[in-house]
């Protein structure tokens, strides 16, 4: 996310705060704003970072001082003055988030290793098929894997992928989509990434891999770990007649849902 954007953003989250004030913290309103925010903040500063945590903690505090209040058998309006509270604690803290982009840009820290993350596997994709190519060619001729199918590409990206992540999750369901669900080929867990592996074959025309690719695209958005799908098309023999444009038409991003294209080579 852009560093402007996340600005925007939590001031948006902080001037509704005065209208939550008129609420309960049981009230649709206050759940929804709590939810929006939280997403925020796991986007701005990653998913286990302290601004997240401490955004929390106000909350997690607050329950427990309801808690208390309603035991002694407080009245209503004594409850509500601790959400006031902490309210008034969210609303400081915010704009504190507010001020370390401004001041140090820490977003553009973790922009940066997201690039890095992208990177590292355009690197993968882009030298694929010439590290293919190569472990066909072993000394006396010993055996090898050979790339016939999705799944001897599966295999070896799978080792490629070792290279530079640590947790790699194969085959997780995916949630139903017309009807059915599926496995996903490679879930980089910390990362948030999905990556769909897809071969050319005889038969298997350009559209019936770009339906396949749009079929992904709608499963993946309700996948709670998948931020960011990437669908790798393995075309060895140059069989899909417009690469870049298949690339191009299918690569978006869409309510914080991104989606990358790459058909190599």
């Amino acid at each position: 996310m852009e560093k402007g954007k996340a600005i925007q953003l939590l001031e948006k989250c902080i001037l509704e705060i005065e209208e939550l004030k008129k609420v309960r913290f049981n009230s649709p309103q206050f759940t929804a704003w709590k939810s929006k925010t939280n997403s925020l903040l796991e986007k701005i500063f990653g998913k286990n970072s302290r601004q997240l945590e401490d955004f929390g903690k106000i909350f997690k505090h607050q329950q427990a001082g309801a808690i208390i209040m309603i035991a002694a058998q407080k009245p209503a309006y004594k409850i509500h003055e601790i959400e006031i509270q902490a309210l008034e604690e969210a609303k400081a803290l915010l704009n504190s988030f507010k001020e370390q982009l401004i001041d140090f840009g820490e977003i553009e820290k973790t922009q940066r290793k997201f690039n890095d993350v992208i990177s590292e596997l355009e690197r993968i994709f882009d030298r694929f098929y010439i590290i293919a190519r190569q472990i066909e060619k072993r000394h006396n001729n010993r055996p090898t894997l050979e790339i016939i199918d999705e799944y001897d590409v599966q295999d070896l990206l799978h080792a490629l992928l070792k290279l530079f992540f640590d947790d790699i999750r194969r085959e997780e369901w995916t949630p139903s989509y017309a009807g059915g669900a599926a496995r996903m080929d490679f879930l980089l867990k910390n990362e948030k990434i999905v990556i769909e592996v897809k071969k050319t074959r005889k038969g298997l025309t350009d559209k019936q891999i770009g339906d396949q690719l749009l079929q992904d695209i709608e499963r993946y958005k309700k996948h709670s770990d998948c931020d960011y799908l990437i669908c790798f098309v393995y075309d060895p023999e140059g069989r899909i007649g417009n690469p870049r444009g298949l690339e191009k038409d299918l690569s978006k991003e869409e309510d914080g849902f991104r989606v990358s294209v790459y058909v190599r080579p």
